[in-house]
C-alpha cells in the first residue's frame, strides 16, 4: 500500500491530525509518551531535524516501531533539499530506520524532486513537498514572483508534475489553500502546520481544502491532549 493510502487509512480510524513533535526534549521516551496519549486522535508523527540529531539511528527505529504499532504513519520532516546523489542516499536511510514519508523543499529543482518521488514510490514510501509555508515570513519567499507567478504556484507545479503525495501549505493562509486545491482536487493531499499557536483555524482550513493539519506546541502544552485534540477538530 503506498504512503498516500496508509495515511488516508489512519486517518479514518483516528483523525486528520499530525502530531507535530517539534518541542519535545528529543528523547525515546519523551517521543513515545507523547504518542502514546494522543495516538486516538491523530494519523502520523512528524519529526524535526532537532528532534532527529541527538539520537541514533537505533533509537529512531525505537520510536518508528512506537508509532507503527498504533497504526500510525511517520514524517521525517527534514526539508531535504541538496543534489540528487545526496537526496537519494538520504532518503535511503530515513527509510531504511523506519520512515514512511520525507518532506522535502522543490527549490532542488523538478528533475531532482521527480528522482525523490520515483525513488520513494518504488519502496511504497512518499514524498511531502514544501509549497507556502505558516510562518509570518512564508509570504516573503513564496510569494515573490517567478516570471509572471508566485514561487508557491510554480512549486505546485512542480509538485503535480513529480506526482508528490502531499504539499505543505499553511493554515495561517487560507486563500492559498483554497487556490492550491482548486488546482490539484484530489490528485495530492494538502497538510497544513500553523494551527493553533501560530493563529490558524483548522476548522478554516479544512474549509479552505485541507486533507491534514499539523498540529505541536498547542498539543504538547496542553495539560489535557485528548480534549485539545478534540476541541480543535470541533
Amino acid at each position: 500500500m503506498l504512503f498516500r493510502d496508509r495515511l488516508a487509512e489512519s486517518a479514518r480510524g483516528h483523525g486528520p491530525i499530525i502530531l507535530a513533535t517539534d518541542i519535545l526534549n528529543g528523547t525515546v521516551q519523551s517521543v513515545v509518551r507523547s504518542v502514546d496519549n494522543l495516538q486516538a486522535h491523530i494519523c502520523a508523527v512528524k519529526m524535526n531535524f532537532h528532534i532527529l540529531l541527538p539520537l541514533g539511528i537505533d533509537e529512531i527505529r525505537e520510536i518508528i516501531d512506537a508509532v507503527h504499532a498504533w497504526g500510525l504513519q511517520c514524517i521525517a520532516d527534514i526539508k531535504l533539499n541538496d543534489i540528487n546523489n545526496t537526496n537519494l542516499v538520504t532518503s535511503n536511510i530515513l527509510y531504511g530506520a523506519g520512515f514512511d514519508a520525507i518532506i522535502v523543499n522543490p527549490i532542488m529543482g523538478p528533475d531532482a524532486l521527480s528522482a525523490l518521488v520515483r525513488a520513494a514510490h518504488s519502496t511504497n514510501n512518499g514524498i511531502i513537498s514544501l509549497c507556502h509555508m505558516s510562518s509570518a515570513e512564508g509570504a516573503v519567499s513564496y510569494e515573490m514572483r517567478a516570471g509572471h507567478k508566485p514561487v508557491y504556484e510554480k512549486f505546485l507545479e512542480w509538485g503535480l508534475k513529480a506526482r508528490v503525495d502531499g504539499i505543505i501549505v499553511g493554515a495561517t493562509f487560507p486563500d492559498i489553500i483554497h487556490d492550491c486545491k482548486r488546482k490539484v482536487r484530489d490528485r495530492l493531499d494538502i497538510l497544513s502546520p500553523g494551527v493553533g499557536a501560530q493563529g490558524g483555524s483548522a476548522k478554516i482550513s479544512f474549509a479552505s481544502g485541507t486533507d491534514y493539519i499539523i498540529v505541536g506546541r498547542t498539543l504538547l502544552n496542553s495539560e489535557n491532549p485528548s480534549e485539545t485534540a478534540v476541541s480543535i477538530l470541533s
